[in-house]
């Protein structure tokens, strides 16, 4: 047999210079398309903020003079600061409430065993190609007999309901990653089944629990089918709807619309940049950490 030998530095700069290569290609191949869709992404949000903050009949693509008297309007004049109260109460109660049904009902998935559990978790599954619209002359004729329609509580109560067979899904994916042996540990030193879950579990599922809870927030801050059947009053309208009442038959006030666009946007862009780092540990590592 023959052995070929390599002078060390020599295999040094070799694997110096094939890092390099490698590390450089990909750069390219991943820059490139993202930075494409980082300009596609950013153009429309420029073209809304651009309406909004420029004059009323300018055509200029510099935002220059800045005004704000489309925010003025719509804040004022079309009471959007009361369609922002009623859909930031919406969006709050409905996160509150899903996340605290979708826990129980998560856990009871992950843990326990019973009979019908495969056919209700099939049924949870199907439930997600039901479209929303096909609920809404059932939801109506419940709340009509609960005396409930033009009663914000119809919308958070139906947008709970829209959305907890996902977040039991996915609170019961994160239940099951955190180990069984931690709860019976914590049941040997005496800790009840209810002390156990908040002292072992729930603190591991707070990457879970954030996610279930601002898509459901996004939700219900954006759904428009809901809050236009269900609520007839235009002082209990949300911002979607409020959008909706910008677009006259006959001409749009573009200014007006591209502020209230804006201002429909602010509250889910502070919410996802507050919430990002615990979207990507939930998804990418689950809800343990080894």
């Amino acid at each position: 047999m023959t052995a070929t030998l390599t002078a060390p530095g020599k295999a040094a700069a070799d694997a110096g210079t094939g890092s390099t290569m490698i590390g450089r290609t990909p750069r390219r191949q991943i820059y490139l398309p993202l930075g494409l869709y980082l300009l596609f992404t950013l153009i429309p949000f420029y073209w809304i903020l651009l309406f909004a903050v420029r004059p009323t009949g300018s055509t200029s693509l510099v935002p220059w003079p800045i005004t704000f008297e489309h925010f003025d309007k719509v804040w004022t004049e079309r009471s959007f600061a009361t369609f922002f109260q009623n859909s930031l109460l919406v969006g709050v109660v409905s996160m509150v409430m899903t996340t605290l049904v979708a826990l129980a009902g998560g856990y009871a998935l992950a843990r326990f065993d019973f009979r019908i559990k495969r056919g209700f978790m099939l049924a949870l599954l199907c439930s997600q190609f039901i479209p929303g619209a096909l609920m809404l002359v059932p939801l109506f004729e419940i709340f009509a007999e609960l005396r409930m329609i033009n009663s914000l509580a119809s919308v958070v109560i139906a947008e709970t309901v829209f959305q907890l067979p996902l977040s039991m899904i996915l609170l019961s994916g994160f239940i099951k990653n955190v180990p069984y042996v931690l709860e019976e540990a914590a049941w040997v030193d005496g800790c009840g089944r209810f002390r156990a879950f908040c002292a072992v579990v729930l603190p591991a599922l707070r990457p879970g629990l954030i996610a279930v809870g601002s898509f459901a927030f996004v939700h219900s801050w954006n759904h428009f089918l809901f809050a236009l059947m269900f609520l007839s009053d235009q002082g209990k309208q949300t911002i979607p709807v409020g959008l909706a009442t910008l677009m006259g038959a006959d001409s749009v006030d573009l200014g007006a619309l591209a502020a209230g666009g804006v201002v429909a946007a602010v509250p889910v862009v502070i919410v996802f940049a507050f919430i990002q780092k615990w979207l990507v540990t939930g998804f990418s590592a689950g809800a343990v950490k080894g």
